[in-house]
């Protein structure tokens, strides 16, 4: 079989627990089947909508000569270097493809100003981006657009022939794209956008790069008969019931790759995870983790280690406390996506809907129309701006006690939640805040860029368990960057989407700390007063 899960200690447990109820119960033969039924009546209208997944090896085989021809025409014009502006699965998706395979791809899953001069700077000349919003109204994915089909312009380059349009059919894109004459790929509407990796949205970009799309597509369809089968060995079921059915629920999820040649995978399989389970006050919260990160040996009992291994043997018991899997690209892919339906059903909730993620983006749309003055910091620390909720910022007097009173408010079961709105390829090292953290509060802690993980992990934030506090790290841009016909800067957004992610954190309640580095700021006084 092209993957392999072996299982130990409570996984093992709620695998011999749950996997023959699910057998018995035609779960994998009905989700194959597009069963709507499976997630309870309340889920039926979505979920009827949101299977196609499970056949998207059969239905994006005729794409891939299509996108080949196209990258041949690309390279053929002199095109080089692919950008990709996209959001949440749109991005993670293709993102890993890409890294696996060796492929250069730019990410552009940003809308700070310093990230996208960044991208404009690399290569214009030679450059063709793809453009990937399933809505086809996402505000990051419009401004990315027309960014650069103002600097393809006046480069003296045809936008037509550079830009490539990847969304539902019928979107609003998809009309005005057409009526542009931009080139245009439709993917499946039945799929969800964190299920997409095998869809138009993920394999236009790769493929465009450079990467053997039909050999991923092989590798999926190795495991697809084995998904589709009510038997106690499939990997679908094993894998969902080893992440969602221990008991009591081990609800953090700490993700390691180790010896596994598939490079950033958690990223994907957290936004997959984190937006299909955290809802209603449950969920389960993926952590992605190193193998020497402070979690890995902390031994606490709401984590379950998953290590994405070389090749996890033929046994399917260990005797171990970890889930251990191995496989190819493609394969873990749909297997993953199997899962998480699975982890939906053994949890009560609907995996395709997610309710929560609306929220932050009417509260940033509600600020960019508005465009109010900043509110201002409650104190300033060596040239750090602090703000927060009243319960953080209370009783602090400086950045060090802020930090420490925002890990105080974490509960004996919660988690702490870093969100970087920044430029990440300028400021790499606040990822280093995770670990930092972590070894700090002897819980776990998630890092996402902002504001990518608004589409995916922040709907665990608000709709799974109670239980997180937040982090949030913005910059003042050195340079802002207007967005073409629009009347808000590319910096305005990205302050925007944190002020108004913010704004909902704390009306759901959660202790929010936002921390702006001006220019006056360095990095490594953040992190010595995390530590």
């Amino acid at each position: 079989m092209s993957v392999r899960i072996s299982v130990g200690g409570a996984a093992a447990d709620a695998v011999r627990a749950a996997v023959p109820t699910l057998v018995a119960d035609g779960v994998a033969s009905k989700i194959a089947a597009h069963d709507a039924t499976l997630w309870g009546e309340a889920a039926v209208d979505e979920a009827s909508k949101r299977l196609g997944w499970t056949h998207a090896v059969e239905v994006s085989r005729p794409l891939v000569p299509e996108i080949l021809a196209l990258r041949d025409e690309l390279r053929a014009a002199g095109v080089e270097h692919v950008v990709l502006g996209g959001m949440g699965g749109s991005s993670l998706a293709p993102e890993v493809i890409t890294r696996t395979a060796g492929v250069e791809l730019t990410v552009l899953d940003s809308t700070d100003p310093g990230q996208v001069r960044a991208a404009l700077a690399d290569r214009l000349a030679a450059s063709a981006i793809v453009v990937s919003s399933k809505s086809g109204s996402t505000v990051e994915t419009d401004s990315q657009r027309r960014i650069y089909e103002q600097a393809f312009r006046e480069a003296g380059i045809d936008p037509t022939g550079r830009i490539v349009i990847v969304t539902d059919p019928g979107s609003p894109l998809d009309a005005s794209a057409r009526e542009a004459g931009y080139r245009v790929f439709n993917a499946d509407p039945t799929v969800g956008g964190r299920y997409s990796a095998l869809t138009a949205f993920g394999l236009v970009p790769s493929g465009l790069a450079g990467v053997d799309i039909a050999g991923l597509l092989d590798e999926a369809e190795a495991v697809e008969a084995a998904l589709g089968v009510d038997s106690d060995d499939n990997p679908g079921l094993v894998l969902g019931a080893a992440i969602s059915a221990t008991a009591p629920l081990r609800d953090k999820l700490g993700i390691i790759a180790d010896g596994t040649h598939i490079i950033g995978f958690a990223d994907w399989a957290e936004q997959l995870i984190a937006e299909s389970t955290g809802k209603e006050g449950t969920g389960i919260l993926p952590v992605v983790l190193d193998t020497d990160s402070p979690e890995v040996t902390a031994g606490l009992p709401d984590v379950q280690l998953v290590r994405l291994v070389a090749d996890a043997g033929e046994q399917p018991f260990h005797d171990g406390d970890e889930i251990l899997v191995s496989g190819s690209l493609g394969a873990q892919l749909v297997t993953w996506e199997v899962a998480t339906a699975v982890a939906g059903r053994l949890l009560g909730i609907n995996p395709f809907d997610q309710p929560d993620v609306e929220s932050a983006k009417i509260a940033a749309r509600g600020l960019l129309d508005a465009r109010p003055e900043p509110a201002p910091a409650a104190f300033v620390s060596e040239g750090i701006e602090v703000r927060g909720t009243p319960d953080v910022i209370g009783a602090a007097s400086d950045l060090a006690s802020a930090i420490e009173v925002l890990l105080e408010e974490v509960p004996e079961d919660g988690y702490i939640s870093v969100q970087a709105y920044v430029d990440r390829l300028a400021l790499p090292e606040l990822a280093e805040l995770r670990d930092v953290l972590a070894a700090r509060a002897g819980r776990p802690v998630t890092f996402g860029w902002g504001p990518r993980f608004l589409h995916s992990t922040g709907q665990f934030h608000k709709g799974g368990p109670a239980v997180g506090v937040f982090l949030q790290v913005t910059a003042e841009p050195a340079e802002d960057l207007a967005i073409p016909d629009r009347p808000f800067t590319f910096g305005e957004l990205i302050a925007a989407q944190a002020s108004g992610d913010a704004s909902v954190l704390a009306d759901h309640g959660r202790p929010v700390l936002t921390l702006t580095l001006t220019a006056d700021a360095q990095p490594g006084t953040l992190l010595g007063a995390a530590g």
